[in-house]
């Protein structure tokens, strides 16, 4: 799938390997969105908040246990691209309703982004890009 994105003049990276580093990412986000201009419409820029937090989120539960966030903007789109050190390709699951052990991101980022792209690292692990019109 092409990812069509030229990058933020400033690129945004966040690199994380704790949950703490998942609110840094949300935080850099916003800022990201806040930061464009013209704003995205407030309602895009949550839903690419979410996509953003789902990722980083599953990288740090599925991916290794480290990831590295990069956000880029076009003019009519909005990408993150998250890494992580886990050749394995993102699996849908089914959402555990009961106990609270997830299985709702993927899903939820498959269905938020206008498109989606996996791409191998060299070695191991991959990058996930999420794009969202902006």
């Amino acid at each position: 799938m092409k990812i069509t994105s030229a990058p933020h003049p400033v690129p945004t990276v966040v690199r994380g390997e704790s949950l703490d580093s998942i609110h840094r990412a949300r935080e850099a986000t916003r800022a990201f969105t806040d930061s464009l201009t013209p704003a995205p419409d407030p309602e895009r820029a949550d839903t690419f908040l979410l996509v953003v937090s789902e990722l980083a989120t599953n990288a740090l539960r599925h991916g290794g246990g480290r990831y590295t966030l990069q956000l880029f903007a076009g003019p009519d789109t909005l990408t993150a691209a998250v890494s992580d050190l886990s050749s394995a390709a993102p699996r849908e699951r089914a959402p555990d309703l009961n106990g609270g052990g997830g299985g709702f991101g993927w899903h939820m980022v498959r269905h938020l982004a206008s498109h989606l792209a996996i791409t191998p690292a060299p070695g191991t692990g991959k990058t996930i890009h999420a794009q969202l019109p902006r």
